[in-house]
């Protein structure tokens, strides 16, 4: 059975399910030193562990 494939997040797709801005977003990342799950071209993804860790330094 193939194993299912996690959704993965842009910091701007972060920054509008959380409403917040996306430099905010962008803060929250590079102060927690949050690795990209995957990179395609110049976009970077992020997994929903980072997605609750960037959630948790913007409240």
């Amino acid at each position: 059975m193939a194993k299912q494939q996690e959704e993965l997040f842009t910091a701007g797709a972060i920054a509008k399910n959380l409403a917040a801005s996306p430099a905010a977003v962008k803060k929250a990342i590079t102060e927690l030193k949050i690795v990209p799950a995957a990179k395609k071209g110049a976009c970077t993804y992020y997994s929903p562990d980072a997605v609750a860790k960037i959630k948790k330094a913007i409240k």
